[in-house]
């Protein structure tokens, strides 16, 4: 099949990539130049693993084309996926449908012969029918039909996501739409990937449900640390056994500093503004998020405790600065407010992350940064992990202390034992656990 993608942000590129990886002819269109010659050379904006593997090869195999030209690039395509973003609107936390809109105008007045418009954005209830009045108000012979099929694309591991899905959503009320978009994700045939087709306001709702849920879960399993530092419990023994139960589930069950990235901050708060909308508040979303972002100073009043209540005229080492390994997002990640309370505190800054440390130099101010997790605690009176990517989770212990002033470790993900690192002479604090844990 011919297929375009309209925008080459992360969800759009690695939409295109993984549709030209399964044998259509794709091609991605993105008004910014500059990313689009990036692209052409193989030059790949963001990290995502295997991305850029992936990228070469379907450049080189022909299938996969980069271009600035929306118009051409539609005429010629049986299905056109617009994947542009959906950021919160200043000042009232709803999606900015703008870009989405623009493009529907755009795509419009291009199509040629029969095309499904496929929204591949995350966008409000609705939004598929304001899409398809556009299209009919700018080319009233225009032979399309809108479908809703959401993203459902965990940074870090997008590409096995998208590959071996959990399920596909594709809401429409065009028949004929069901025949081609099983076409396209034909290739998933073999894996039993569940294609769920519904109704478009049904599959729109799906997306916002979905991350909402997860975002509860994390928050959850946050305030119940809360809880178990209060009482003397271990949070991880409690997620474990509440976990094992197959209506819970184990994911997402994580205690550590809040959510962040580029979906659950916004799609909460678009869902929150969606449910007043239509008069249907959706006041657990609203607590969640309002949880969630006092968790973040919480974790930085944790790491000044941890360092005798005042942090004044002390060096912090951070190990991890995105809002989760695998990625270079910084878009909303804990390291930022936790950074920014440490330094009003009076503390200086050294950090360190894998990935994140272009990007976070454009939104933190005053941090320096190091070249390894050694380099970062160096001096430092005390360390924090922030983000629990692999290179971290098993630190030469001695040779950390070492290096450090005083051995004050705080583990705002858990990924060391108590025990463990009482054994090595640090002063240790987690999230959620007692002191010393109960086995020893």
């Amino acid at each position: 099949m011919k297929i375009a993608v309209v925008g080459s942000g992360y969800v759009g590129l690695v939409t295109g990539v993984c549709l030209a990886d399964f044998g259509h002819e794709v091609i991605c269109v993105d008004q910014d130049a500059s990313k689009i010659d990036a692209l052409s050379k193989g030059e790949v904006p963001i990290f995502e693993p295997g991305l850029e593997a992936l990228l070469e090869a379907n450049v080189a195999s022909g299938r996969l084309s980069f271009t600035t030209e929306l118009a051409k690039s539609v005429a010629g395509a049986d299905v056109v996926f617009i994947a542009v973003g959906t950021p919160s609107r200043r000042g009232d936390g709803h999606a900015d449908l703008s870009f989405v809109y623009a493009v529907a105008r755009e795509v419009a007045a291009a199509v040629s012969g029969f095309t499904v418009i496929a929204t591949k954005s995350t966008v409000p209830v609705g939004t598929g029918d304001e899409v398809a009045r556009i299209v009919r108000a700018i080319n009233p012979g225009a032979d399309v039909a809108v479908v809703s099929n959401p993203e459902f694309l965990r940074e870090g591991a997008a590409i096995e996501d998208f590959k071996r899905p959990d399920r596909i959503i594709v809401g429409m009320d065009d028949e004929r739409a069901r025949a081609v978009m099983s076409e396209v994700y034909r290739p998933l045939y073999l894996n039993q990937a569940p294609i769920v087709f519904t109704d478009r306001r049904t599959a729109e709702i799906t997306k916002y449900a979905a991350n909402a849920f997860l975002a509860m879960k994390i928050t959850f399993i946050n305030e119940v640390a809360d809880l178990c530092e209060a009482s003397g419990a271990n949070v991880q023994e409690v997620a474990r056994g509440i976990g094992l139960d197959n209506r819970i589930g184990s994911k997402f069950l994580h205690p550590g500093p809040g959510y962040g990235g580029s979906c659950f901050p916004k799609d909460t708060a678009a869902l929150v503004r969606i449910g007043q909308d239509f008069g249907s508040p959706m006041r657990l979303v609203e607590t969640t998020a309002a949880v969630n972002d006092a968790r973040k100073r919480d974790m930085s009043r944790k790491v000044i405790a941890a360092c005798g209540g005042a942090v004044e005229g002390l060096t912090v080492g951070v190990l991890g600065l995105t809002f989760k390994p695998n990625t270079d997002d910084m878009r909303e990640a804990p390291s930022i407010d936790i950074i920014s309370d440490l330094q009003h505190a009076g503390a200086r800054i050294v950090a360190f992350d894998p990935q994140g440390m272009k990007a976070a130099g454009v939104v933190m101010q005053d941090v320096a940064f190091a070249d390894s997790a050694y380099t970062a605690a160096t001096d430092a009176d005390a360390v924090v992990l922030i983000t629990e990517w692999n290179e971290f989770r098993s630190l030469d212990l001695a040779r950390l202390k070492t290096v450090m002033k005083r051995p004050v470790f705080v583990d705002l993900r858990n990924v060391y034992p108590p025990s463990e690192m009482r054994r090595h002479g640090f002063s240790y604090t987690s999230v959620g656990r007692p002191d010393v844990e109960a086995m020893t």
